[in-house]
């Protein structure tokens, strides 16, 4: 397998460090709001290497954090009058009904920010006890960027480019020995949490959470680190600069980041005000949907949102869903009489094609957009399969392959399993009208089985019922 390595900037050969183990970390969500499309990009993308490192046999350890103090937090706990720990109750638990609607399978560990304040402590003091980190007094503990020879390694930017507050993004260079200096612990304010260290009580500065999250649950150096693209700088340069620094040895081997969402050709992000949270979006489409349409574009390629592609997203994934649900009626049926051997012959060769095809994809660096593209041409010779009267084993085989590989991507296809009595007893009555040639009487009853949420299509093996 290949991945796009940030740090390279080259398609690498992926080799763990041990065999048939990755270690994997990528960056988790502020708390303290619903997370929207433009989160919910690297939680489905890294989300979805996992299952397919794991597909192809490794055994993968994968953190993800919380970060669960910060400064929006702070400013959100004070403005509705509650503390930094209720916000991020809150909205962790607000976040785990959006991931698992997305199918994002639970993080081996998923640490909070918190909960690590002593491994934070003691990357700092190891800083600091070294000369690569020094005090501005009344402000917090800082790290000294000219002290890392390589500093600009994965963002690519020299130091001479950094503004003052470079590596903070904000204008602040009161104090500071050097433009890109960043905060590794802050001093505590007046309304703020905060935590006993050897410089005084305070919290810890942004990019030394996930530091001190990754060497506490992964070790000092792991497989792959991933996140958006807008984390490369500041966060992610300055996560190796005091990670390697302390440590004294690599971070991460391979970095791997998913490009933007768009909305009308922009960045959708919180401070443009263009941006539509998950649980806006799920209010018209379903969360498999959501999760489809993010894997429908390459992870290094901006997608761009809208209402028409999202409905796009919808009539594929239907498309798939209703393929599947054809071969499981056939199978099921007594009437479907499959005897054509070449038509047998060329949906098992196509069977294969879509297994083998599917894993060279998403072996070239994980594209899921051509994946999905083997997904259709199985549906597609699945659908002539049956109407050519495919043997039930290759029908069977068909619908293996399809829940294997969407599986993989973590896309959850509806298939009705047991129709309710009910709706049963309604289409056999429908089925008797129409024998009758009372297609009136038919007519009315389909209405009703449209009303309760399921339709009817008649085949050539008999009515075939499905959920809408």
């Amino acid at each position: 397998m290949k991945l796009f390595n940030t740090l390279t900037r080259s398609k690498d050969e992926f080799v763990p460090m041990v065999d048939g183990h990755v270690k994997m970390y990528a960056c988790g969500p502020t708390v303290y709001n619903y997370f929207h499309l433009g989160n919910a990009r690297p939680f489905v993308t890294f989300d979805t290497l996992r299952r397919y490192l794991e597909y192809i046999g490794y055994e993968v350890e994968f953190c993800q954090n919380f970060t669960d103090i910060d400064d929006k937090m702070i400013k959100r706990a004070n403005e509705e009058g509650v503390t930094v720990k209720d916000i991020a109750e809150r909205y962790i638990k607000e976040y785990y009904i959006d991931a698992d609607g997305l199918n994002c399978k639970r993080p081996t560990y998923q640490p909070r920010a918190t909960e690590s304040i002593g491994a934070i402590i003691g990357i700092v003091k190891s800083l600091y006890d070294q000369g690569i980190a020094y005090v501005i007094e009344g402000d917090g503990v800082y790290y000294d960027v000219t002290k890392k020879e390589d500093y600009g390694k994965l963002s690519h930017y020299n130091l001479e480019d950094l503004n003052p507050g470079g590596g903070e993004r904000k204008a602040s260079y009161d104090g500071k020995k050097n433009p890109g200096d960043f905060a590794l612990w802050k001093f505590k304010k007046e309304g703020e949490p905060s935590w006993n260290s050897p410089w005084g009580e305070g919290r810890p500065g942004w990019h030394i959470e996930c530091s001190a999250m990754i060497k506490k649950h992964l070790g000092a150096t792991i497989d792959i680190h991933g996140g958006g693209q807008d984390l490369i700088f500041p966060h992610h340069e300055n996560e190796i600069a005091q990670s390697e620094s302390a440590n004294g040895c690599t971070l991460a081997n391979y970095w791997v980041h998913n490009a933007f969402v768009n909305v009308d050709g922009e960045k959708m992000s919180k401070s443009l005000g263009n941006f539509f949270t998950i649980r806006d979006i799920v209010a018209h489409f379903p969360y498999e949907v959501i999760r489809f349409f993010i894997l429908s574009g390459h992870y290094r390629m901006p997608i761009n949102f809208s209402d028409e592609l999202l409905r796009s997203s919808q009539t594929g994934l239907q498309r798939i869903a209703t393929c599947a649900s054809s071969l499981k009626f056939n199978m099921d049926s007594d009437s479907y009489k499959g005897d054509n051997e070449d038509a047998s012959k060329t949906l098992n060769d196509a069977v294969k094609e879509a297994h083998d095809s599917f894993r060279a994809h998403m072996d070239d660096d994980l594209n899921t957009a051509d994946a999905i593209t083997d997904i259709y041409n199985l549906v597609k010779a699945a659908n002539t399969a049956i109407d050519n009267k495919a043997s039930k084993e290759a029908l069977k085989s068909a619908l293996d392959m399809l829940n294997e590989i969407t599986g993989v991507l973590g896309i959850i296809l509806k298939i009705e399993e047991d129709i309710p009595e009910e709706i049963t007893e309604l289409v056999e009555q429908r089925a008797a009208a129409k024998k009758a040639k009372d297609f009136a009487e038919a007519d009315r009853i389909r209405d009703i089985i449209t009303q309760k949420g399921y339709s009817v299509k008649d085949t050539p093996n008999g009515p075939q019922v499905e959920k809408l």
